[in-house]
């Protein structure tokens, strides 16, 4: 059996666009490869529409509100509650609790966390900061690296 004692130390606090992240379990710990990100994201947050070719991706919300689009049905999840998105399965989500959410995502694989770790850059502060619309460039940034880690963006975001 295997513990893991320590939080993800300071050095892995991450901003991933809008979004503050902390890689909870590295998809490299384990033979599975089984990845555990913490996300605290604000208001109004939400992704493209997209498609994981090789991983499912859950959802675990944590606090606030997020409206989820999988495969063309709308859900609300709130804290407690769990959303998957198959893999191969069209999938968004949306921020809608003013003060923000914070979810656990968890995949298998690795390509959702090489993804992330390509786009993020070190945390200046803790400090969540209000959602702002990416420009084309960082758009066509994520696009790339959502190609390159065997997830494709298919749409834009909900409404």
């Amino acid at each position: 059996m295997s513990i893991q004692k320590k939080s993800a130390p300071a050095e892995q606090l991450l901003m991933f666009l809008d979004t503050l992240v902390s890689v909870r379990l590295s998809a490299s710990a384990g033979e599975d490869r089984i990845s555990i990100i913490e996300h605290r994201m604000p208001y109004g947050s939400k992704t493209p529409m997209h498609i994981h070719r090789n991983e499912d991706e859950v959802f675990h919300v944590l606090e606030g509100t997020m409206r989820f689009r999988v495969e063309g049905k709308d859900t609300v999840a709130h804290a407690g509650q769990i959303v998957m998105a198959p893999k191969g399965i069209p999938h968004a989500f949306r921020v809608e609790s003013v003060s923000g959410a914070r979810c656990l995502t968890i995949t298998t694989g690795g390509d959702f966390e090489r993804m992330l770790r390509e786009m993020a850059k070190p945390a200046a502060s803790a400090e969540l900061m209000p959602y702002v619309e990416p420009n084309l460039h960082i758009q066509q940034a994520l696009a790339m690296a959502c190609a390159r880690n065997n997830i494709d963006i298919i749409g834009g975001p909900i409404a």
